[in-house]
């Protein structure tokens, strides 16, 4: 038989593998397109949290230094202002054990004695005495204050309106506004039922002396 067996000749026609394989590969590249800014927002997440978690550590750390840093200057001042009261302390001490001393170099002044040598010494420990802040103080005159005076003698006055110191019997020191010895003195009080000296003075009637006068001219 010479006739041809038809469809023999004809190629079947088979898909094309490198085609299929790329339907995956395409596939699998939409997908990880897809999936890629899910993963960039998750990232972006992860940084904004480690961010905020550095501020927060960042801010403690900061009131922990403000902190310390307060408590310093605290502890300074304190020091400052303890080590000034303990040297106060000390310069008091040892001028209340040489006031005796300036007691007996005032007596000598006063009765003539700080002469010679004598007086040279005596001077220059009134000095060093007034260069560690020593003053002393007590005036007669003055009117009397409880927290600065001691009343040794006491007397009444008709001229004075007020308790008043009319005699210095030992001075009294300070250091500073720290008081370590009172003055010792004697104080009058106004006569009782006696008229303040002014008032007295405007009561009085014109002496005869003066009605008496002739009229000039």
């Amino acid at each position: 038989m010479s006739e041809e067996t038809p469809g023999f000749d004809e190629k079947p026609e088979v898909p094309d593998a490198g085609q299929n394989d790329a339907e995956p590969k395409a596939a699998d590249s939409a997908k990880e397109e897809a999936a890629a800014p899910a993963g960039d927002a998750s990232q972006d997440v992860a940084l904004l949290a480690q961010l905020d978690q550095a501020r927060t550590a960042l801010s403690e750390r900061t009131a922990d230094l403000q902190r310390l840093q307060a408590e310093y200057q605290n502890y300074r001042r304190r020091v400052e202002r303890d080590r000034i009261t303990v040297k106060e302390i000390a310069v008091a001490s040892l001028l209340t054990e040489l006031l005796p001393t300036l007691d007996d170099v005032g007596r000598a002044r006063e009765h003539g004695e700080l002469v010679g040598g004598f007086k040279s010494v005596a001077e220059s420990l009134e000095t060093v005495a007034a260069k560690m802040g020593l003053q002393q103080f007590g005036k007669e005159g003055e009117p009397f204050d409880p927290t600065i005076h001691e009343a040794l003698m006491h007397s009444y006055a008709p001229d004075i309106t007020e308790d008043t110191c009319v005699a210095i019997l030992q001075p009294g020191y300070r250091i500073g506004e720290r008081t370590i010895r009172p003055a010792r003195v004697a104080v009058a009080e106004p006569q009782p039922g006696a008229a303040p000296k002014s008032e007295s003075a405007e009561g009085e009637a014109p002496s005869d002396k003066d009605t008496d006068a002739p009229d000039k001219g």
